[in-house]
């Protein structure tokens, strides 16, 4: 009997058990299901507000100085020393390259040699013409002698100038030996070494002024009735693709590339400008017309097709909104918003895939901020 009850009571709490196994089961599984709270930074959120989307053609080109100098040789010698290396700063005045000047320094000794001789003679010319001529006052010398005296001193006198000419010409290429920095800049291109021959207009280094930089551009010939002189320029630069560059068009070319089509168009830089950006391709925009929307940076957009979407921020909670955009700037990558989102939105800047729709948000002081609590909550306090 007492076995026939075991079994009953066995039975009878078997399905108790059941159930609460299954009872623990499902809230195990409702807490596996439940997104957990997702813990968002001041950085990790952009706020969204309107910009000025500036409309016009594009402009592609290169960084180039205002002011640059192809330093060539004057004359022919062997180069000795080159003084300055790529990058280096000059400054008006200083020896770049020292060239050989033995044979020009000889050629000035016999210039200067030449001209005391000249000058000498033209000495000697000119007192007997003088001589000459108070003799003539009295009679003893004839009018033929007086003019031989006159034409021996005008032909030393010509002689004389012509010798004096050449000493400067010499003094010239002596100078010439010291190639010197036309102005103030930065050594951009060195050609020669000690020891080459330097013929003339042989090149030898190049120098440029950091400070005059402009954008040398081309625009399509389709797009020239919509430019003029003084219109803003908004440009990139390779190499600095973090950094806007803004600038003014200085002239645009009259004529068009006969092989390309394209017109060139100058660039004034405006404010500062990094020393080596000289030769970095850019690209921009000129600011043909200017137009106020809502843009939001490449990254916080999320594509599926033809279909966008970005995960925005309301109260403590995720939203998934969809997105209907429009142009995208091609300088900074951001797209222009035309529905879906408002001004004021705060949307994730870095969304990733295992995001969901109504998945809790909690706030967190920024990396930055949580540091400098943690260092002040470690400092002893002071009585």
């Amino acid at each position: 009997m007492r076995f026939f009850f075991s079994i009953v009571f066995a039975f009878a709490v078997l399905p108790l058990a059941v159930a609460l196994t299954g009872c623990n089961r499902g809230a195990d599984a409702k807490a596996t299901v439940a997104a957990p709270a997702l813990l968002v930074a001041p950085e990790d959120v952009i706020t969204l507000k309107p910009s000025a989307v500036a409309a016009g053609p594009l402009v592609t080109g290169t960084i180039q100085p205002d002011r640059r100098a192809d330093l060539r040789a004057e004359v022919s010698a062997i180069v000795l020393a080159v003084l300055k290396e790529n990058g280096q700063p000059v400054k008006r005045g200083d020896v770049l390259v020292r060239l050989d000047d033995t044979s020009i320094r000889d050629g000035l000794v016999s210039a200067q040699e030449a001209e005391r001789a000249a000058s000498q003679a033209f000495e000697q010319a000119q007192r007997q013409f003088q001589r000459l001529n108070t003799l003539r006052a009295s009679g003893m010398v004839s009018a033929q002698q007086l003019e031989d005296a006159e034409i021996r001193r005008n032909s030393t006198q010509s002689d004389l100038s012509g010798a004096k000419a050449r000493v400067v010409q010499a003094r010239q290429q002596l100078q010439r030996t010291e190639v010197r920095a036309p102005f103030d800049g930065i050594v951009s291109d060195r050609k020669v070494s000690a020891g080459d021959t330097a013929q003339i207009g042989k090149e030898l280094l190049k120098v440029i002024d950091p400070r005059s930089l402009r954008f040398e551009g081309l625009v399509s010939s389709d797009a020239i009735q919509s430019i003029h002189a003084g219109q803003s320029v908004s440009f990139r630069v390779n190499g600095y693709a973090a950094q806007d560059f803004a600038g003014r068009i200085r002239l645009v070319s009259p004529t068009a590339n006969p092989t390309t089509r394209q017109v060139e168009v100058l660039v004034d830089i405006v404010g500062e400008a990094p020393a080596r950006l000289a030769g970095l391709y850019a690209e921009g925009r000129i600011e043909a017309s200017s137009t106020t929307a809502l843009v939001i940076p490449s990254s916080a957009l999320v594509r599926d097709g033809d279909r966008a979407w970005a995960w925005r921020v309301k109260g403590k909670s995720l939203q998934k909104v969809a997105l209907t955009v429009g142009e995208r700037d091609p300088r900074r990558g951001d797209y222009v918003v035309t529905a879906g989102v408002a001004d004021g939105d705060r949307l994730l800047r870095h969304p990733i895939g295992t995001l969901k729709d109504g998945q809790p948000v909690q706030d967190t002081p920024s990396a930055g901020a949580a540091t400098t609590a943690s260092a002040a909550a470690s400092q002893p306090l002071t009585r």
